[in-house]
Order: structure tokens, then sequence, then C-alpha cells
């Protein structure tokens, strides 16, 4: 089990108040990406990159998704900044089937559950993939750790 992330913060501050539902996909990715995540950053002009563990800084600024990390004891590690353009159509159909589910759970017998389940694991492997992507040569990330990344990502720009 890796830690390489040790601390979370999220600036939703000019964002609207989370629904419980969001709020409690924050709160189970940040659990799951503190107990356990592989986050490395890259060397840099032929210097390793600062070693772990770090503090991610996770906000949107002018329509970016900012990715600010620094060393535990607080120094600046990396700050990168994405287009939110790759992830908006994955992020939209992450929330339509995520309320899909939400609906589900209240009336549908299990089976209908788990196939709506099965589709929003999906949506949330293609997410993780994109950001994979976005972050190749900035850090490297394995696929729980974006998985869990695409989530705050989601529930970040839900509110953008």
């Amino acid at each position: 089990m890796s830690k390489d992330i040790c601390a979370i913060e999220i600036d939703d501050s000019d964002l609207p108040a989370p629904t419980p539902e969001i709020e409690q996909e924050r709160k189970v990715a940040v659990f799951d990406l503190l107990e356990d995540n592989s986050f490395c950053l890259p060397a840099r002009d032929g210097r390793d990159g600062p070693a772990a563990p770090y503090t991610l800084h996770l906000a949107i600024r002018d329509r970016r998704l900012v990715f600010d990390v620094d060393t535990e004891g607080g120094e600046d590690a990396a700050e990168f900044h994405l287009s939110l353009s790759p992830f908006r159509q994955v992020v939209k159909d992450y929330w339509q089937i995520c309320e899909s589910y939400y609906e589900a759970v209240k009336t549908l017998p299990p089976s209908k559950i788990e196939a709506i389940d099965m589709a929003r694991r999906g949506i949330h492997d293609e997410g993780a993939r994109v950001l994979q992507e976005r972050l190749d040569g900035k850090a490297e990330v394995d696929h729980d750790t974006a998985r869990r990344l695409f989530t705050l990502v989601c529930v970040l720009h839900h509110g953008g």
C-alpha cells in the first residue's frame, strides 16, 4: 500500500453548496485516496522530482483544473493547469449516470441497480483514463488513484 499523497485540500470556495450525494462522493474519494494512492512527480531537467509524501491542492481557476503539489514540509513541488475541455463530456455522463443510480437505489430491484452501477463504473474508468492522459509527463498515477482523483474533478466541475 502506497501513500504518496498525505493530505488533500479542495478549493470549492467559489462553488455552490454540494448536494448530500456529491458531498458523500467527495468524502469517500478523499478517504480512499488517503488510505492508498500512487502519485509520483517525474524527473525534470535531469533532476529527480521532489520526494513524496505530498499535499495535493485541487481547484478550478480560470476554467482550468489546477493541481498544486507541495511536499509534506510545505515546499512547492509542482503546479500544473489542465484544460477542462477533455473532461466535460465524461463528467456530464458521470453525473447523469450517478443521478440514475441514486434514483434506482430508492425504487429498483438489485439487478437493475447492478446494471446501472456497471455503467457508472465504466464511465468512471473512462474519466480515470482521460485524467491519466492529461497528467502524462506531469505526474504518474495508477488507475485506482486516477479514479479517485477523477471523482474529485467531478465534484469540482459539478459546481463550476
